[in-house]
């Protein structure tokens, strides 16, 4: 896998249990540690987030997150859902979203940089080198 390979896909989330928001998930080998999570919020704007994939990891199993973004699953009418809570000073949001398609989500960035091999594939120098040629 290169290091400059990225995977997006769009999952649909449910605010209030029945609006449908749409929101652009993405993930970058060149930054594997961290997921970054788009929802549209009008219909030229969009509001993102940016966490960490092992946050997601563990709010697949059980309530994760201490912060502005907190996950945790459940069950909806039957249906499994990844609940997302996200705060800021600008407001709130509880998302239910589609449990399976965040866990194929998930999937195809550990196909891209395993999980637990993410410092395999970051590069501080670079990093470095930004921060410092600002």
């Amino acid at each position: 896998m290169t290091i400059d390979a990225e995977h997006s896909e769009q999952i649909i989330s449910l605010y209030g249990g029945s609006t449908p928001v749409r929101s652009r998930w993405t993930y970058r080998a060149h930054e594997p540690f961290t997921v970054a999570a788009a929802f549209q919020t009008d219909k030229d704007r969009w509001v993102e987030w940016i966490f960490g994939r092992d946050l997601l990891v563990d709010g697949l199993s059980g309530p994760a997150g201490e912060g502005d973004v907190r996950l945790s699953p459940d069950v909806v009418d039957g249906h499994a859902v990844l609940v997302l809570e996200i705060e800021s000073p600008d407001g709130h949001a509880l998302l239910e979203m589609d449990y399976e398609a965040v866990q194929n989500f998930l999937a195809t960035t550990a196909a891209m940089v395993p999980l637990g091999t993410e410092s395999d594939y970051f590069d501080i120098d670079a990093l470095i080198e930004e921060i410092t040629n600002v």
